[in-house]
């Protein structure tokens, strides 16, 4: 039996439609004993996104980006978070959105990305489904600073750093973005060997 068969949607009421969709449903779900139960359940949706890990084999090293994050702030974080290039699909395909946000965050030109995963990072209350994308780059590949969309609010910091130094910043806990943190051990798995 399929989920779409063990829920039976009674109402959804719209609650917030500022930047995204907040919304509460009512339904019905059918249990694994076989009762059915009432439920309620809250919903943010703000789209689909995709992050991309962008990487130097030769040089060993990755770029990320440092932001200030208004919710991570108001839970208690004091600082920029540390990540990988991302942002919200809108109308376009993951690879498109990819190719975009690599550029305007962290100013290169991605050559062949590769999606390595989907993921939904917090399922309980988010509807979004984050495309996870890895790709090499060269020196050749810079075609500007990066930094954001100033009119989108974005001061993104671009540095480049030593895989090793990302191993130690991850042991450290200073990566706390969740995207990040699987790009990063995806890239230590599978495409960097262990320093000699």
């Amino acid at each position: 039996m399929s989920i779409a068969e063990r829920v039976r949607l009674r109402e959804r009421k719209l609650l917030s439609k500022l930047h995204f969709h907040l919304e509460v449903a009512t339904l019905d779900y059918l249990r694994n004993d076989g009762r059915w139960q009432t439920l309620e359940r809250e919903s943010y949706d703000h789209g689909n996104g995709a992050a991309i890990l962008l990487y130097n084999l030769r040089q060993r090293c990755v770029v990320l980006t440092r932001q200030f994050r208004y919710p991570a702030f108001v839970n208690g974080h004091d600082g920029l978070l540390v990540e990988a290039p991302a942002g919200l699909l809108d109308a376009a395909s993951p690879e498109d959105c990819i190719r975009a946000e690599a550029e305007q965050e962290a100013g290169i030109r991605v050559r062949a990305p590769r999606q390595v995963m989907e993921a939904f990072m917090s399922p309980g209350s988010v509807t979004e489904r984050l495309h996870l994308f890895v790709a090499e780059y060269e020196a050749g590949d810079r075609i500007g600073d990066g930094g954001g969309v100033h009119a989108e609010g974005e001061d993104i910091e671009v540095f480049e750093v030593d895989f090793d130094e990302v191993l130690a910043m991850l042991a450290r806990g200073d990566i706390k973005d969740g995207k990040t943190i699987m790009l990063l051990q995806y890239a230590a798995l599978h495409l960097f060997a262990p320093a000699a």
